[in-house]
């Protein structure tokens, strides 16, 4: 029989796990570190996935921005985890999300640009994100000459442009 791949609201002793599967992806470049003390406040943002070993396979979050704009960040799947569709299922537990806050625009900073295209995202500037630029992006370390992310943004349905 198949595994079923639970996804869950994140707990708070998920956080340490959840810490060491972004940091690792942190140090393959893949995405941004994010600080333990980050993912102990922002727990409620997030989604993880339970794999049969016990431990966790993945972690997705929905980050409110501002108004009716959130971003989705902290993506990652555990290596031995991957092509799975379980990047798919928690990005998707994070859109279900959207409703309950009223959010219409989303967004991804990313480097998985051909991923998050395949869930109906598009490409778009930086530069149209200045809610997500002068919260958060003014204290990254690569802001402004050397952040290497592309854009993604996606209009939800039953909204408008």
């Amino acid at each position: 029989m198949a595994y079923d791949w639970p996804v869950r609201r994140a707990h708070l002793d998920d956080v340490k796990e959840m810490h060491a599967l972004l940091l690792d992806c942190a140090q393959k470049g893949l995405l941004l570190p994010r600080a333990l003390s980050y993912l102990f406040e922002h727990v409620r943002n997030f989604w993880v996935i339970d794999a049969p070993d016990g431990g966790l396979a993945a972690c997705c979050a929905l980050a409110p921005v501002w108004d009716d704009l959130a971003e989705i960040c902290s993506l990652v799947v555990r290596e031995d985890c991957r092509r799975q569709g379980l990047g798919r299922r928690v990005v998707e537990a994070c859109l279900s999300d959207c409703d309950v806050l009223r959010v219409k625009r989303v967004f991804s900073l990313t480097y998985q640009v051909e991923f998050f295209s395949t869930l109906g995202f598009s490409t778009i500037n930086k530069g149209d994100l200045p809610q997500k630029i002068w919260s958060s992006c003014v204290h990254c370390p690569k802001y402004p000459d050397r952040c290497d992310e592309t854009a993604v943004f996606k209009l939800l349905e039953g909204t408008r442009p």
